[in-house]
């Protein structure tokens, strides 16, 4: 498949997802009703409390937006449920697809006036960059510019890389092997995870795989739903 077949196909992909998702919220809140649905698990468990299991709770993390702002994932995004994943810019082998796939995501979340449920104020989506010493602020607003993003609800971050890779091993659980962040360390994944109001993970995607995409996109619409339950 030729460069642009395989736009065309991803494009067409990204519309499958956005009109399916009206549709899921239909069929969600329906079954909400009946208590016919089961909710994205919760990952990492650490221990039980007085009979409850308790799940890892990811810390805060203040990382540079793409447009030079300082922001905090936990403070300035409270409330609101993240799909984060990983990324470099002068990546040429899965990052572009994975950025391509996470564009289905932002068409997929975007305000519809005919939909019944809007997921874009309810939903960020962030890419970190692995990257950061090459990745600027101003290098990572190029790239964004590039792929059509919308800046104020898909932030691409840089930052100290220490930080970082604390970060995506051991609050995401990205990686199984040690490390510190220094020059010789290196992640690279293709998942994409989803992070609850309350910080907790929901869900882990093969972030190459468009299947993979719409059932992130579905879980995703579950966890709004919950969200409305709880208050």
């Amino acid at each position: 498949m030729n460069n642009e077949k395989k736009k065309k196909f991803s494009y067409f992909i990204g519309i499958a997802v956005a009109f399916v998702l009206p549709l899921s919220f239909y069929l969600i809140a329906k079954s909400l009703k009946k208590g016919h649905i089961s909710m994205p698990p919760q990952f990492r468990f650490e221990k039980l409390q007085n009979g409850d299991s308790i799940f890892h709770q990811v810390k805060d993390i203040s990382l540079v937006n793409q447009l030079g702002d300082t922001v905090s994932l936990n403070k300035d995004l409270k409330g609101k449920i993240l799909v984060v994943d990983f990324i470099f810019t002068t990546c040429t082998s899965v990052c572009p697809q994975l950025t391509n796939n996470m564009k289905m995501l932002q068409l997929a979340f975007r305000k519809n006036p005919k939909r019944i449920n809007n997921l874009e104020d309810t939903v960020q989506l962030i890419s970190i960059s692995v990257n950061p010493k090459v990745d600027t602020f101003q290098t990572l607003r190029v790239y964004a510019d590039h792929h059509g993003v919308n800046h104020d609800k898909w932030w691409f971050l840089t930052g100290d890389k220490a930080n970082i890779y604390d970060y995506a091993r051991n609050e995401l659980g990205l990686s199984v092997e040690e490390g510190d962040g220094n020059t010789n360390d290196f992640i690279h994944s293709q998942k994409l995870i989803v992070l609850d109001a309350d910080r907790n993970i929901r869900g882990y995607y093969n972030g190459l795989d468009t299947g993979a995409i719409s059932q992130c996109a579905y879980d995703v619409s579950l966890l709004t739903m919950e969200k409305k339950k709880k208050k």
